[in-house]
């Protein structure tokens, strides 16, 4: 990984090694001091500037390239906007977008531009990025080893068996097309990196959330607050890029745009018509650079170029039409096997999410019982203290400064203590008996 990392990287320049060595920053006419690491003159010119770019063409030959915005856009034939979705400085959802001659492709790390001869990469220190082009270059070699083994097959049951030799042309190797291939690798691998992720999210937030359920503390609520957050970040990421997926597949004009190899050969066929269609002409004795007569010009040409016109046209639709269809069934079953994928890793986390809304429930529900024991203390102690209360009333009664009889006999005072005590006992009792009628407490 670190060989091809050197082979594939660009030379560092000059600027950037002798940055440092600079003897620090001075200030600027207004004082302010300048920014250090950003080129803010790169960043207004950003748009005219280089760009490295990994490519990767059909016999899996890499190759780094740096070309400029307006250089690519002509390449590829694509607007500003769509190359505005590979820029890294900027954040856009997943996106895969199928134009004439190139399919944009944004889903998380692989950011790239899928034509129908070579895949253009941005070039990255992410490994995800060294991944897929290490993985396409294997694809492709395995492709092409496989198709000569298919063709040696072929042509030795041939000669073994001439009578089945009809059978043998219409079974054809079964392979998809190099723009679908690239983008096979780049869907495996955005759907690998959210389940792993997915994944890692599961095992990192059951323990947690079973002992948030034994132990209710402000580390453990802080701890689940913080993952629920990557929860539903990671959920609205899935969740675009099964869209993605869902919208190509129930759009056949958007995945009938995406078979490039296709219209590449049907271009190539319309120009090579075209020419035959010049030599028929220039084998006829006609002028190429002047005009023609439709005076002078006879009759039986003019009918016999234009049925061979109308034949080629109609041939060519009829061709085309069958083609788009088996290409987009084609991109429909490798966009529904990934579509399942992804959307299992979806189910995952709507699994893990309602998990967590139980756990806030049962918690919610611990909580709320803790509260209502709280309040049937508080009750209770309310109770109990009204009925302490009376023997302060009864002591202010006989604190008063009047003479009574009463006073002069010896047991008056424990006469007193016990009447008050159980007059306050009966009032307990009877407001608990209360309580207890209304189920204002469990007793």
């Amino acid at each position: 990984m670190s060989d091809l990392k050197e082979r594939l990287l660009p030379p560092r320049p000059a600027s950037a090694i002798n940055l440092r060595g600079d003897g620090g920053s001075r200030p600027s006419a207004s004082g302010r001091q300048p920014l250090l690491g950003v080129d803010v003159l790169g960043l207004k010119k950003r748009g005219q500037g280089l760009k490295s770019w990994i490519r990767v063409d059909t016999f899996a030959n890499t190759q780094v390239i740096e070309v400029d915005k307006f250089s690519m856009m002509r390449r590829c034939d694509l607007p500003a906007r769509d190359l505005r979705l590979l820029d890294p400085l900027f954040v856009y959802p997943s996106t895969i977008l199928g134009r004439e001659k190139a399919i944009v492709v944004n889903l998380e790390q692989i950011r790239c531009i899928i034509t129908a001869d070579e895949v253009l990469l941005l070039n990255s220190l992410d490994n995800y990025v060294l991944r897929y082009v290490v993985e396409l270059q294997q694809r492709l070699k395995a492709s092409a080893v496989g198709e000569v083994w298919n063709q040696d097959s072929l042509e030795l049951s041939r000669r073994r068996s001439r009578s089945l030799d009809n059978v043998f042309q219409n079974s054809s190797p079964d392979y998809l097309p190099f723009e679908f291939r690239a983008l096979e690798i780049a869907l495996e691998a955005a759907c690998t990196f959210l389940d792993s992720q997915a994944s890692e999210l599961e095992i990192e937030a059951y323990p947690l959330l079973d002992e948030l359920t034994s132990k209710i503390s402000t580390l453990n609520l802080e701890r689940v607050r913080r993952l629920k957050s990557r929860l539903v970040a990671l959920t609205r990421r899935v969740q675009k890029v099964r869209d993605e997926i869902e919208q190509l597949m129930d759009d056949d004009g958007d995945m009938a745009e995406m078979y490039l190899t296709e219209k590449k050969k049907r271009m190539e066929g319309s120009l090579y018509g075209d020419q035959s269609l010049l030599g028929f002409r220039s084998n006829d004795g006609l002028s190429l650079s002047a005009p023609v007569s439709p005076v002078s010009s006879p009759p039986d040409s003019r009918r016999l170029e234009k049925s061979l016109s109308i034949a080629r046209s109609r041939h060519d639709s009829a061709r085309s039409s069958e083609d788009a269809t088996e290409n987009i069934e084609e991109l429909e079953m490798l966009l529904e096997a990934y579509f399942v994928v992804i959307d299992s890793t979806l189910n995952k986390l709507t699994s893990l999410k309602e998990y967590i809304d139980d756990t806030e429930d049962f918690i919610n529900i611990q909580l709320d019982n803790v509260r209502n024991q709280l309040i049937q203390f508080e009750l209770l102690l309310t109770t109990a203290t009204f009925v302490v209360a009376i023997f302060g009333v009864v002591a202010g009664i006989f604190g008063m400064n009047f003479e009574i009889d009463f006073f002069e006999k010896p047991g008056a005072f424990k006469w007193v203590l016990t009447i008050t005590g159980v007059c306050g006992l009966l009032i307990f009792l009877a407001f608990v008996w209360f309580y207890k009628r209304r189920r204002l407490m469990p007793l």
